[in-house]
């Protein structure tokens, strides 16, 4: 495990901040996520692997506690609007220092999530993925209707943009502080992110020489404009996912179609697909018509089994369900990405998740006060000053 004896705090926040733990967490580290007091459950399903200190963070005693565990980890994960972080009295120059002034921990990798830029006109404002979407000019983009874009859940901003991003500016950071021995403070925000993995098609936008997204949406290669690369509905309701964008694989693709296709329907349509005449544009809206109503001849799995081991680029859309059994039957959630291994160990068997998505708020925190080396006194001194809750006055460290 590439990140084993790294040790992770974990600020309680949505999507991307748990994402970037989860990342750190399958690959061997030790995260703690610090929940409050107040929690009785939470939402967070990206749990894996992690454990949860519960603690009042607007309290001295908890900030005292916070500043102890900070200052024996390795990385720290904030997910809070801008100056939250500071007017708890646990900004970065608390622990890297500024100034001239030492910190408390000055090989600490800060890394903070933002939803927009820090230093924009809107640093101060609430929003969720499909804002930071909006202004990051990639949702204008993505395929829907001729008057308004569909958004794809919230993945792009939360996930790619937001904690995958994080995760290797993390990575980077640690990567550099084997070389200076310091520090570093890791800036994401989601507008920025999710351009940044958007880089392909907004450089092609703001380059309509390239021609690959000259035309409106829905009209160009990629965004649906394309009748090979698209997505038809089947016989039976379920799906399939036509990419053959490459003239070969059309041309491999029409064949397979259209020999599946009943004797009747042929006669009955009175023209059948080149597929010399792909990138003819004037034949497309023809061309959609007839993967459109042919494909409706057949279910999704009759289909897939037409197109299965060619070169066709047609698979089916398989349900979250039907994926799962793909990959591993009995796995509770997708499997960590990527596999890191050594040569002579390519073919290790992979860890079968357990199905936890559920993490209690501070379940471990008397276990990691023991490890910050709190005495019972101490730990009292906390119960007594509201700090945490939840173990009852008897309990002991």
């Amino acid at each position: 495990m590439a990140l084993k004896g790294i040790k992770v705090v974990e600020f309680a926040g949505l999507a991307p901040g748990p994402f970037a733990g989860l990342v750190l967490a399958d690959n061997g580290a030790t995260v703690v996520r610090i929940d409050k007091t107040s929690s009785s459950s939470s939402s967070d399903i990206l749990c894996r692997n992690k454990r949860s200190l519960a603690i009042d963070s607007k309290k001295q005693s908890g900030v005292i506690v916070l500043k102890r565990l900070i200052s024996s980890s390795d990385i720290l994960i904030d997910p809070f609007r801008p100056g939250v972080m500071e007017r708890l009295g646990l900004g970065p120059a608390v622990f890297l220092g500024k100034d001239g002034e030492v910190g408390l921990n000055g090989k600490l990798i800060y890394a903070r999530i933002a939803g927009f830029p820090r230093t924009g006109s809107h640093k101060d404002m609430a929003g969720h993925d499909i804002n930071y979407l909006a202004l990051s000019g990639i949702l204008s983009m993505l395929p829907g209707s001729h008057d308004r874009p569909t958004f794809p859940l919230n993945l792009l901003a939360d996930f790619a943009g937001g904690g995958l991003i994080c995760a290797l500016g993390i990575m980077l950071a640690l990567f550099e502080r084997n070389s200076s021995g310091r520090g570093q403070v890791v800036n994401v925000d989601m507008v920025s992110g999710a351009r940044y993995v958007s880089s392909f098609p907004l450089i092609h936008a703001l380059n309509p020489s390239t021609g690959t997204f000259a035309g409106n949406r829905g009209d160009n290669l990629l965004d649906g404009g394309a009748p090979f690369y698209s997505i038809y509905s089947c016989k039976d309701g379920a799906c399939m996912s036509v990419g053959c964008l490459e003239p070969q694989f059309f041309a491999t693709f029409i064949e397979h179609f259209t020999k599946a296709l009943p004797s009747d329907f042929k006669q009955q349509s009175g023209w059948v697909p080149h597929s010399s005449a792909q990138f003819d544009r004037d034949t497309w809206p023809r061309l959609k018509n007839f993967l459109e109503l042919g494909f409706k001849t057949h279910t999704r799995d009759e289909w897939a089994a037409v197109f299965m081991n060619t070169d066709s680029c047609a698979v089916p859309i398989l349900t979250p369900a039907e994926a799962n059994k793909k990959e591993i039957p009995g796995q509770f959630a997708p499997l960590p990405h990527p596999r890191v291994l050594p040569m002579s160990n390519s073919d290790i068997a992979l860890p079968i998740d357990d199905g936890t998505i559920e993490l209690s708020p501070g379940k471990h925190t008397l276990e990691i006060l023991r490890e910050l080396g709190f005495t019972n006194d101490e730990y009292q001194k906390l119960i007594q000053d509201g700090a945490i809750e939840g173990s009852g006055l008897k309990s002991k460290l």
